[in-house]
């Protein structure tokens, strides 16, 4: 099997993980069974998207202008995630590559009308990766006892 599969069953566990609400054990491994060359790169796309979650959906919903994370389509929102946790924290994959692919399974999976959007994020999250990874600025207090941002 290739990169590509292995891609294509991150993609269905992280569908099954964000529609259910939780993680699929069984699942995970029936797919690791059928990608087994790449199972390490889906193990480590699985658990870093489901541990990064959060973080994901939110880098995902700064640049989805007009829609809130919770109305994106359930197979754009796995493209999503996968493309950005591939872009923000996989230094082997190019982030040409994460977004190419994504729009590959959005062609098998979504609408016709998703390829731009989901392109459109995805290319905002590549443009602003630095942005997206810093940390956020600390807060001191100033003499009055109020919270400034440094």
């Amino acid at each position: 099997m290739s990169r590509r599969a292995a891609r294509e069953s991150a993609f269905l566990l992280i569908f099954e993980r964000i529609t259910a609400g939780e993680k699929n054990a069984l699942t995970l491994e029936l797919l690791k069974k059928k990608t087994a060359e790449e199972a390490g790169y889906l193990d480590a796309v699985y658990n870093g998207v489901d541990e990064k979650l959060a973080f994901l959906t939110e880098a995902v919903a700064r640049y989805s202008k007009g829609f809130s994370a919770d109305r994106i389509y359930k197979a754009d929102m796995s493209a999503l995630l996968l493309a950005a946790f591939e872009i923000l924290f996989m230094d082997d994959v190019p982030d040409r590559v994460a977004i190419n692919e994504a729009l590959e399974l959005i062609k098998i999976y979504s609408t016709e009308k998703s390829s731009a959007f989901v392109n459109g994020i995805l290319g905002g999250i590549a443009d602003n990766k630095e942005a997206i990874l810093a940390p956020p600025a600390e807060e001191e207090e100033s003499e009055s006892g109020e919270a400034e941002k440094v």
